[in-house]
């Protein structure tokens, strides 16, 4: 008459019914007042009223027996049973669940009214992982389904192991677990539970991805190569993983096609060039691990580069190289292979080496530097001259005899005259261009005479008018 809804009433009347152990009349009632929700997977556990339903049934797990008299009751209770078994698609874990009416309820309210997660999340909470897994098969939930109703209840419980034997039970191929597993693995990224992924990765044979866990835990916080020296196990975990997958890649492709859908594929040459870099950074790492150790290393920057980064960080660890051994020399071959392997820029990298030498004050080592790019075998014309070049924006550092000991050591004349102009030595710079062809040296005598009369080196503008 006052036209308030009656929902509030039937339910009460419900619980009432509950409470009184008259369980068909309950269900009468919450019919009227229960529905089922709209999306069957979405992230919650259905409605507060439902959810109402569920505790009091979870906390009152006494058996039930029913009057003889009330045949009706009993007959409707069979079917009731029988209707719930066959929702949950014959799924029964063994034991409390399968025997008492109590729990037998609750699948009814839950299959009925709750959500595909709520019915999951009951399964788990009475130890029925199998039965949640395959509810969650039968029904094609979506992953985030998958994370939150089992996997995270399974790894924050320590039952990681009994939930990846299950997965395998189930689907020995572990192809229908695919799009959960990648979720999983996705969702530890995030939180950084790097331990828990990899042992995940591995359950997987996911052999690419776990060997680029590996990596991170071999780079991640480190702050010396010494600290790296302690940390190769995981470059020969990185070998391992990758060799087994080339040995399953080399398997597969004599038989029929494995369907790896979920697993990340590389070609066979990318893998051996990451089993090549792996073994280079092997050798990077014993090397600058002793530079560090005999105190020899110089190169302290805040960021530790290794050779699973960009070019940059390659070019870094080159520098790194070259720099760290007792002198030039020693650390030069292995950078020099680390250019090669990655085709990086390496005058790029022999300059910034020179000019690191330049704030050290070892013009020695740099002549020493040029010397070893010329026997390299590779360096164009112009390399020694270029870095020579690039470390004389720092001359006024430099001392003047050292200064003039690395202009000399230029092959072209040119650059000689370059360098001595950009060291504003002018009347050097005058000296070379008079040994050039005749039309040349005119050229560049006027350009120096500018220089001379824009700077008012009135000394160097009479020699070159004299000579002109």
């Amino acid at each position: 008459k006052s036209g308030l809804d009656p929902g509030g009433a039937w339910h009460a009347w419900g619980m009432a019914c509950l409470k009184a152990g008259n369980l068909n009349s309950a269900r009468e009632k919450f019919n009227r007042c229960l529905k089922p929700p709209m999306d069957l997977n979405q992230l919650n556990h259905g409605s507060r009223l439902v959810q109402d339903v569920i505790q009091y049934l979870e906390s009152t797990v006494k058996p039930v027996f029913i009057a003889d008299d009330d045949y009706f009751a009993t007959l409707r209770e069979l079917e009731a049973t029988v209707r719930t078994r066959s929702l949950s698609l014959e799924m029964m874990c063994e034991g409390k669940i399968q025997h008492n009416s109590y729990y037998q309820e609750c699948l009814f309210y839950l299959h009925s009214y709750g959500t595909n997660l709520a019915i999951i999340s009951f399964y788990m909470r009475h130890d029925c992982m199998r039965e949640a897994l395959l509810h969650l098969l039968n029904k094609e939930s979506p992953a985030e389904v998958f994370i939150e109703g089992i996997f995270i209840p399974s790894y924050e419980s320590g039952k990681l192991h009994m939930l990846e034997n299950l997965l395998e039970t189930i689907d020995p191929g572990l192809e229908s677990w695919g799009v959960y597993l990648i979720a999983a693995c996705k969702y530890l990224q995030r939180k950084n539970y790097y331990h828990i992924l990899y042992e995940l990765q591995q359950f997987m044979k996911d052999h690419v991805r776990a060997a680029m866990t590996c990596i991170r835990f071999f780079t991640h916080g480190a702050k010396s190569y010494t600290e790296l020296g302690g940390k190769q196990t995981w470059l020969l975990k990185i070998k391992d993983h990758l060799k087994v997958y080339l040995q399953e890649v080399s398997r597969s492709s004599g038989r029929k096609k494995m369907a790896f859908t979920f697993r990340k594929k590389m070609s066979a040459t990318d893998v051996s060039r990451h089993i090549n870099t792996v073994d280079l950074q092997m050798e990077v790492t014993k090397f600058l691990h002793q530079c560090e150790s005999s105190g020899t290393s110089q190169m302290t920057d805040s960021s530790l580069p290794t050779l699973f980064g960009n070019n940059n960080m390659k070019m870094d660890v080159a520098c790194k190289v070259i720099l760290g051994g007792k002198n030039i020399e020693e650390g030069f071959g292995i950078a020099f292979r680390v250019l090669q392997d990655f085709q990086l820029e390496a005058t790029e990298v022999y300059s910034k080496v020179a000019k690191q030498l330049v704030k050290q004050q070892k013009y020695s080592e740099i002549r020493l530097l040029l010397k070893c790019v010329s026997e390299s075998g590779v360096a164009a014309k112009n390399d020694g001259d270029n870095i020579i070049l690039n470390c004389l924006n720092e001359f006024k550092n430099i001392p003047a005899e050292d200064l003039d000991n690395l202009i000399q050591d230029m092959d072209s004349d040119e650059n000689k005259i370059q360098a001595y102009v950009m060291c504003h030595k002018l009347r050097s710079a005058y000296l070379v261009s008079v040994r050039q062809e005749k039309a040349r040296a005119v050229q560049l005598v006027q350009h120096v005479r500018q220089l001379a009369e824009s700077s008012g080196d009135d000394v160097v503008k009479a020699i070159c008018a004299q000579w002109l």
